[in-house]
């Protein structure tokens, strides 16, 4: 089985810039649902569709929350999905994300939740400067097999889920992921090498808040680095993927802890690559010295099976079907949404 081409992204595609760019601030579109359609992938390269966009003007602090989902089945043939999502603003900044997995084919004897999938790409979105955000979902394919295979796009959408959330008190977004990360960073598991705790973030303050909702999106990888001739000798990797959410006292010593959200994953050989979502709602502690400092990061322990790794970025990715300009994302990454 050929290696997964990955493909994360954040950018405001050029192509939507008549379209979207000379309407009225009051008219921009923040919401949108994609059109279900049969998509053809080929084989050793990339399909690459958009499927909607979203617009936002914004100011030099604000920090927006961007999500995009979407469900596809029926596949003739292994066939890898991407949700890639690339934002970009008239002030120059750009962010890319991307998570994907494998959808089995339709008739595989295999679990339902493989043979139809539902991807979810969110992050949050802080130009630093005023300007008008535009944010386009991608989807991306390819046929793990030869030749062509089919895929149903079921359905999916794109918004602002929050167009105004809280900042640390650095006027910076509580967000680990790219931007500590080299592009296409990917980090090992095995029996040696049994832990890995990112994305992380350092400690970081807040004006009082009543909690956070944390999130933790992971994109989980088997049979790393993929053997020659892509022969995996053994079938699945299980690991133990935990959201660790901390707050923090005055005087520096923790003061209260939670992981409550966590799951054991299995990736199977056939599914190469599986996005594990986490999210916890965090109530933050008041007295006893407590502070609204906090820290969060997604730790990932290596249980049984093949060789497997963490993706935290990835670089290279064609801008477009048959193009040979090329882009880096973020994968893995993890946030905070204050309430």
């Amino acid at each position: 089985m050929k290696r997964r081409i990955f493909a994360a992204a954040v950018a405001c595609a050029a192509t939507f810039a008549g379209l979207l760019g000379a309407a009225p601030a009051a008219q921009a579109v923040t919401s949108v649902t994609f059109t279900p359609r049969t998509v053809t992938s080929p084989h050793d390269t990339q399909y690459v569709a958009s499927l909607g966009s979203v617009q936002l003007a914004m100011t030099a602090g604000q920090t927006a929350y961007v999500y995009s989902t979407l469900r596809a089945n029926n596949a003739s043939n292994t066939t890898l999905i991407d949700n890639e999502v690339r934002c970009s603003s008239t002030s120059g900044w750009t962010k890319n994300e991307v998570l994907g997995q494998n959808v089995l084919i339709a008739s595989a004897n295999a679990p339902a939740s493989l043979r139809d999938i539902g991807v979810t790409t969110r992050f949050l979105v802080h130009p630093g400067a005023a300007g008008t955000v535009t944010c386009t979902t991608y989807l991306r394919s390819a046929n793990l097999g030869l030749g062509n295979s089919t895929v149903r796009l079921v359905s999916g959408e794109l918004k602002f889920a929050d167009t105004s959330v809280a900042n640390t008190t650095a006027g910076t977004p509580p967000q680990a992921d790219d931007g500590d990360t080299p592009p296409g960073r990917v980090l090992g598991l095995d029996s040696s090498a049994k832990t890995v705790r990112e994305p992380a973030t350092e400690i970081f303050e807040t004006a009082p808040v009543t909690g956070l909702s944390v999130f933790g999106d992971l994109e989980l990888m088997a049979c790393y680095p993929e053997p020659a001739g892509y022969d995996c000798p053994v079938n699945e990797m299980t690991a133990r993927v935990t959201l660790f959410v901390n707050q923090w006292k005055a005087d520096g010593t923790l003061c209260k802890s939670d992981s409550s959200a966590s799951v054991t994953a299995v990736v199977r050989r056939d599914v190469h690559h599986l996005v594990v979502p986490l999210n916890t709602h965090f109530a933050a502690a008041t007295g006893n010295g407590c502070v609204p400092k906090f820290n969060f990061y997604v730790k990932t322990d290596w249980v049984s099976g093949s060789t497997g790794a963490v993706q935290l970025a990835a670089s290279g990715l064609p801008d477009a079907a048959g193009s040979t300009s090329t882009h880096n994302d973020a994968m893995s990454h993890a946030f905070a949404v204050a309430y």
